[in-house]
């Protein structure tokens, strides 16, 4: 019989057999005896799905990323001359549209994840922004790469919260925050690497008598494509549905059943549900939907606002070459990544979401003034750090606190949906508030991303608040979390 278990329950002595609290700690979302699988049987089902799910999709999040922000790259390459983007904001608008079709069409994007299935529908969106990709490298006129730009943010609108959905359904809610940090950590580092990639690319300048810029786009497109292939075979589907699933070769049907008991020993929704409209649309009711949803806005607005304008930044900011530029913009990225996945693994470690992101905020509200007041351009470069750390490295954690203070597939599809649509939001923020003519030291933008700062800060202080009274009431009997009388939030 599946026992269900509070937050606090960690902390006491196993009666399972296992040898110690942090080997218990480990499985996180089941501490009982399995009837079928030893503790190291269940550590060798999780690590597979780890390798197959999260690499697999992480590996195609860096492209994505890397697609979505390579124009800043191809701009300072020559772009921005060839297509006449320096005129008015034309550069602006152009990085603003993605977002638009972005955001628009991320709702209906995790609703037909489930209904179509992960491994087609999104494998099929990588090859096929990946073949817009390869379009950017053959346009002449900067209105074509504004058309081009909407057409890439719907292709990518509906991968991002399709993964977060889809990795939040094969693990228990203390185990999402390291997938999340290692699925988003290698688009991190993908980013940092893609000024390094586009400087090498820039360097077939004249090939085939093709501009270096226009190589970034076409090569970096056939790598997505290939990768969108590579989905199709590897990508995994829901574990309800691929208990059912006569050719599967990936796990056992009975490794799949332990995933489901799992799940439900955790927070009892691993069961599918059939559609229903209502439960899928009345969670916009819940109002720590749209704060969890805000506190991505702000961390994605600090992102967008570094991954576009970084390498211009470091061009006219600090006057570096170009070369140094390109390449001076990946260490920023490093060091995201590395404290992303520390913050990451004390999150599950002692089971908190909240501070963490109060920390991540914190260090942007160090980082943004000295980048825009700061003279010295050691200081300048040191807050670029700051920021990234602030905000790339805090995404993974307000993905895994949404995810942990939430029950129900149609709820985390919805929920999905808007964090990342609110995200995409923010990428359209930045865009506004980082104009041209406001270089080099962009203090409007400053200011904005010093304002999401503080919104985090403020969110993440109510919520614990009104988390803790909830779960006090709870463990007196005097209300129900969630619809499961044995849930409670994590803070």
């Amino acid at each position: 019989m599946t026992t269900y278990l509070k937050p606090d329950d960690v902390s006491k002595t196993p009666d399972n057999g296992t040898e110690t609290i942090e080997e218990a700690r480990a499985m996180q979302g089941n501490i009982e005896d399995d009837p079928e699988f030893s503790l190291k049987e269940q550590r060798a089902i999780i690590h597979r799905i780890d390798r197959r799910l999260v690499v697999m999709l992480g590996a195609i999040y860096c492209v994505s990323l890397i697609d979505r922000t390579n124009l800043s790259n191809a701009a300072i390459a020559g772009m921005r001359v060839d297509l006449e983007l320096s005129i008015g904001f034309r550069y602006s608008i152009t990085t603003l549209v993605f977002f638009i079709t972005y955001s628009i069409f991320q709702p209906p994007a995790t609703i037909l994840t489930r209904k179509t299935g992960p491994k087609h529908f999104l494998s099929g969106l990588c090859f096929a922004w990946g073949v817009v990709m390869i379009g950017f490298g053959f346009i002449n006129h900067w209105y074509s790469l504004v058309a081009l730009r909407l057409v890439l943010g719907l292709f990518e609108a509906g991968f991002f919260p399709g993964c977060v959905y889809l990795i939040s359904t094969w693990y228990s809610r203390y185990d999402t925050q390291k997938r999340y940090a290692v699925f988003y950590l290698m688009g991190t580092i993908a980013s940092g690497l893609g000024g390094v990639l586009a400087y090498g690319l820039q360097q077939m300048e004249g090939l085939a008598d093709i501009r270096g810029w226009r190589w970034i786009f076409i090569i970096e497109g056939i790598i997505t494509c290939i990768l969108g292939i590579a989905g199709w075979i590897f990508i995994v589907d829901f574990p309800d549905k691929a208990l059912n699933k006569k050719h599967w070769r990936f796990l056992s049907r009975n490794e799949i059943a332990f995933i489901l008991r799992r799940i439900n020993t955790d927070r009892n929704d691993a069961a599918g549900e059939p559609w229903n409209l209502r439960a899928w649309a009345s969670s916009g009711l819940d109002l720590k939907i749209w704060g969890f949803a805000l506190c991505l806005f702000c961390c994605t607005t600090i992102t967008s606002s570094l991954s576009f304008f970084l390498p211009i930044i470091l061009r006219e900011n600090m006057d570096m070459s170009v070369e140094k530029s390109q390449y001076l913009s990946t260490p920023p990225y490093f060091a995201a990544a590395a404290f992303m996945f520390a913050v990451a693994w004390v999150g599950e470690k002692y089971r908190i979401r909240g501070p963490l992101l109060f920390i991540n905020s914190a260090l942007g509200l160090v980082g943004l003034p000295l980048l825009g007041f700061a003279q010295n351009t050691g200081v300048c470069y040191f807050s670029t750090f700051l920021i990234c750390i602030s905000g790339p490295g805090g995404i993974s954690t307000c993905m895994a606190y949404q995810a942990n203070n939430i029950r129900g597939h149609w709820k985390r599809a919805f929920c999905s949906a808007t964090l990342i649509g609110f995200g995409g939001i923010g990428g359209i923020t930045r865009s506004l508030v980082f104009r041209r003519q406001d270089s080099p030291q962009y203090r409007p933008g400053v200011y904005a991303c010093m304002s999401c700062s503080l919104l985090v800060i403020l969110i993440v202080a109510i919520n614990a608040v009104y988390f803790r009274r909830c779960n006090k009431k709870a463990d007196k009997g005097e209300m129900v979390i969630e619809g499961d009388p044995n849930f409670r939030y994590t803070i």
